[in-house]
């Protein structure tokens, strides 16, 4: 088998083989480079609160009965008064306060943002094992990379337009780091 083969080969089945950690990455890589715009782990759901007055402070089954009303009742932990004209509640996963003299105030609730929040927990790492997988597949990475521009021939390849666009490809990050580094 010549060495084109065996290239073509390897870079195929890495491939294949590394599909889902690239998505990984490539998600999670999205999602933390935009973290100032959005919260890529959770969704924070907020509700307004808009009550008649309250003429005394309620009792923990009349904060259960303003909670039912907006729906979070079940998500109830428990409450306090930080001040007479102050009720914050504790709820799973968020809290709600009121003003008690104008019965207005607000919900806050976080709830998980589902595929993001995964791929960026092991983005960063977390565990000794999955430090050792992404080091594999960086080293994939840079395989893929290799086996990728020696795979078209001719014009194509190296000896023609392949080897500007391999120049140009490195233009970019290395002109990033000159600009902002230096």
């Amino acid at each position: 088998m010549s060495w084109r083969k065996w290239n073509r080969a390897i870079h195929r089945d890495f491939g294949y083989l590394f599909f889902g950690l690239t998505i990984v990455y490539a998600l999670s890589g999205i999602a933390l480079n935009h973290r100032n715009e959005w919260n890529p782990n959770f969704v924070v759901i907020e509700k307004a609160i808009t009550e008649a007055p309250f003429q005394e402070k309620p009792d923990k089954d009349q904060v259960i009965s303003l909670l039912r009303k907006y729906g979070v009742d079940d998500d109830y932990r428990k409450h306090y008064f930080p001040s007479d004209q102050r009720l914050k509640v504790f709820l799973k996963g968020g809290t709600a306060e009121v003003n008690l003299e104008s019965g207005n105030g607000e919900i806050s609730m976080t709830k998980r943002r589902l595929v993001f929040r995964e791929v960026n927990y092991l983005h960063y790492n977390p565990v000794r094992s999955w430090t050792i997988v992404s080091d594999i597949y960086a080293g994939a990475l840079i395989l893929l990379a290799l086996t990728g521009i020696l795979i078209p021939r001719g014009g194509d390849g190296l000896s023609g337009r392949g080897w500007w666009m391999t120049f140009i490809g490195l233009l970019v990050p290395l002109g990033f780091i000159i600009y902002y580094l230096y």
